[in-house]
């Protein structure tokens, strides 16, 4: 069996509204410079694609499958993703911004994400164990019941951020950034008193 010629498989400059054409398997395809906008792609393959200087807007994204999947210079606004298992993302074309979405239950333990930039999002119940967030951006966002475990955080930013539950035990924290008074929930894993 032959592969697929390189032009058959990139999509360049296109806008996708509110779907994929159904003749479209995103799988194993190259985007480049396209936006996705109000696309409903839950549950969709998209494994083996790369998506370079891409933008998905007001998009579902919740149980996509993005095993091998290459994100360069990709945003996500306004998007909700959930159940979405990114642990086995390629790293090395890796590079995103997330803004006002709703990222939930999603898992990206171990993932190398250094750089990343969860902005004014709702971040709940997602799993960043052994994780590279190295200067990481979680300004605004509110990360209800999300782990943090064995997690490189340094010169994280957190400005801003709430309900974060981070054990400073056992994870790198060196030269994070946070705000008062939410900064105070990194003692709550020590069971200390603050009181006045």
């Amino acid at each position: 069996m032959t592969a697929m010629p390189s032009h058959e498989r990139a999509i360049e400059q296109q806008t996708f509204l509110k779907a994929l054409p159904p003749d479209l398997d995103p799988a194993k395809k190259e985007f480049l410079g396209c936006t996705f906008k109000s696309c409903d792609l839950s549950g969709r393959v998209l494994s083996r694609s790369v998506f370079i200087d891409c933008t998905f807007i007001d998009c579902n994204l919740s149980n996509i499958k993005v095993n091998g999947c290459g994100f360069r210079n990709v945003t996500f606004q306004g998007s909700k993703l959930v159940g979405v298992i990114f642990s086995g993302v390629n790293h090395l074309l890796l590079s995103w911004t997330f803004k006002e979405c709703k990222i939930e239950l999603c898992d990206f333990s171990a993932v190398k994400m250094k750089h990343s930039r969860f902005l004014e999002c709702l971040v709940h119940k997602n799993d960043f164990v052994n994780t590279d967030l190295t200067e990481a951006d979680f300004t605004g966002s509110d990360l209800s019941g999300s782990k943090f475990q064995h997690t490189i955080l340094e010169k994280a930013d957190f400005t801003q951020a709430c309900h974060y539950y981070i054990d400073p035990s056992t994870n790198r924290m060196k030269q994070a950034r946070f705000s008062s008074p939410e900064v105070l929930a990194l003692l709550l894993p020590f069971d200390i008193r603050i009181e006045g």
